[in-house]
């Protein structure tokens, strides 16, 4: 059961609390076991927690019972390395009741016509309350708009819970009470420049202690913690940092298509650009925007906006740019292959590279995706390569059941699409055996051939 003291937070309970926490008595749930959950675990299970992981996808729970990995950069011994630290998954959220931190990673994707949608969250609040205990603490970590901690997974967690326990908020009677906060993830998959405990973690609990317990735990793991006054300021700070990102590719893909007609090297001007030592930051273009975060977050503030009676033209319109740019890349196609007398329709198609960036195994909204649908629905024959996809079969907004092309005779494609530029692919080869390469990611920089369409 859980040690965390079930009733008033007096100032002997929140410092056995941290006792607790220091001394890793303290038990520790993370629900979806994910791109987020699973790498989070590990830190805990790293740092001597006993921690629980929880998810509803049977196989992904027999995969690390079993001490395997579905996750490429995770590899199999640091699951068995966790497991003897007191890792373990499952998928009987009833263990919740044993938990004395219980922290929340699951998706919060885009519906059909971009709204949030939340069920993920919400389903998750539902089974959290059937177990929910007094003290526990609770934290969202999944991406969201301002106002989801307080607005939709407290008002849950209160109604649902058999014992008629309350969130604890300033000044009210604290009395039989769980504790709430919210705190983004910053995963960044891929990205070997930081450490996962290097980023800062931001915490901003419902209340004043909510937001200390959360950061005692939090800095058990984390290098530094940032705490801010409430959870919808937590919130706004990821959407910013996801926001910035969005609108910056946006304005570089704009300035791309422009460079295209005006005969300039974007990748010149940009790698000229940032050899100034202030007030520049490089993004690079690219064939869309891909991964959970940015292609979703924009929208998920435009349409919290609307409650304010707020348009938010800005971010959508780097949105509708970032959108548009699998567009592009097929239009692009379409004219390299006319400039050879071919039309698209009937062509040979590879497309290098379906995961949303280089060298990781993550579909999320992937422009790759994209793309092959539009070249096939223009009646191309498309196949694929990618080393982390053998097969992809169907997802949330695709359905291609596809298997992955060996990566041989490539002259007889009629055009060979850079995608995602893992750094596996030997791009001197590549385009010595095609007959036409397109590069949306500038990875044949180093070689001169007219074979090579940049885009």
């Amino acid at each position: 059961m859980s040690i965390l003291s079930p009733v008033t937070m007096s100032s002997d309970c929140l410092a056995e609390r941290k006792r607790n926490i220091h001394s890793r008595r303290a038990q520790v749930g993370i629900i979806g076991l994910g791109y987020v959950g699973l790498p989070l675990a590990l830190l805990f299970a790293g740092k001597k927690f006993r921690v629980t992981g929880f998810d509803i996808d049977r196989q992904k729970v027999s995969k690390l019972s079993a001490g395997d990995s579905y996750i490429d950069r995770i590899k199999p011994c640091e699951i068995d390395r966790a497991q003897t630290n007191g890792f373990r998954a499952t998928v009987d959220y009833s263990q919740i009741r044993q938990m004395d931190a219980v922290i929340v990673c699951v998706p919060t994707p885009l519906g059909e016509f971009r709204e949030p949608d939340l069920r993920y969250i919400i389903e998750t609040a539902e089974s959290i309350a059937k177990n929910l205990q007094p003290g526990q603490l609770i934290v969202l970590e999944s991406t969201t708009y301002p106002g989801t901690t307080e607005d939709v997974l407290v008002p849950i967690l209160e109604k649902h819970n058999p014992a008629g326990l309350h969130v604890a908020r300033p000044g009210a009677d604290n009395e039989n009470v769980f504790y709430v906060a919210f705190s983004p993830e910053r995963e960044d998959p891929g990205n070997v420049d930081f450490a996962r405990q290097d980023v800062p973690k931001v915490i901003g609990g419902i209340d004043e202690v909510a937001t200390e317990l959360a950061g005692e735990l939090y800095q058990t793991v984390f290098q530094r913690t940032v705490h801010v006054s409430s959870p919808a300021a937590a919130e706004m700070t990821k959407l910013l940092e996801n926001i910035y990102r969005c609108v910056n590719i946006a304005l570089v893909n704009e300035l791309k298509l422009l460079c295209l007609r005006m005969g300039i090297d974007i990748w010149e001007v940009i790698e000229a650009a940032k050899t100034k030592p202030f007030g520049f930051q490089a993004f690079y273009p690219g064939p869309g925007l891909g991964g959970h975060c940015i292609p979703v977050d924009p929208f998920y503030l435009s349409w919290k906006a609307r409650e304010f009676d707020f348009h938010t033209r800005f971010i959508e319109l780097a949105g509708e740019i970032n959108t548009a740019m699998p567009y592009h890349i097929v239009s692009a196609v379409t004219s390299a292959l006319n400039d050879r007398k071919k039309a698209l329709q009937g062509a040979r198609v590879l497309v290098l590279g379906l995961a949303y960036k280089k060298d990781i195994d993550d579909l999320r909204e992937s422009p790759s995706i994209t793309i092959v649908e539009l070249l096939r629905k223009a009646g191309a024959d498309v196949s694929y390569h990618d080393p982390y996809f053998p097969y992809v079969g169907r997802g949330r907004k695709y359905e291609l059941q596809m298997k992955c092309a060996v990566l041989e005779n490539l002259g007889r494609y009629d055009c060979v699409l850079i995608a995602t530029d893992h750094s596996s692919y030997d791009y001197g080869r590549i385009v010595a055996e095609s007959q036409l390469v397109v590069d949306t990611r500038n990875a044949t920089r180093q070689i001169q051939s007219g074979k090579i369409v940049r885009c």
